[in-house]
């Protein structure tokens, strides 16, 4: 899979993921949960995601925060692979979010 240019991330990220970076060669979000389980359920819905793509995230957690960092290793650069993965990570949030209000 062939990454991106910045044009081509800057572009898609425009127009589908507002909520999303592009720094350090890699495309990146910030989550805020109510509660260490929330933020922990979170984390364990994307990795159910991210198995079934065989792609995995670089992300840290830290008591109600998430912090995201998506790139291909292999490409050396954002691929769409990225770029869906960040879509339904969204989905997932948007799905808490519903939940918690």
């Amino acid at each position: 899979m062939k990454a991106l240019t910045k044009v081509e991330i800057s572009s898609f990220l425009t127009d589908n993921l507002q909520n999303w970076t592009f720094e350090n060669n890699s495309i990146t979000r910030n989550f805020k949960f109510k509660s260490f389980i929330e933020a922990f359920s979170f984390m364990t819905a994307i990795a159910l995601a991210a198995e079934k793509l065989n792609h995995h995230p670089d992300w840290s957690n830290s008591y109600n925060k998430v912090d995201i960092a998506l790139t291909n290793h292999e490409a050396k650069g954002v691929t769409q692979l990225d770029f869906d993965l960040a879509i339904i990570i969204d989905r997932i949030f948007n799905n808490y979010t519903e939940i918690g209000q």
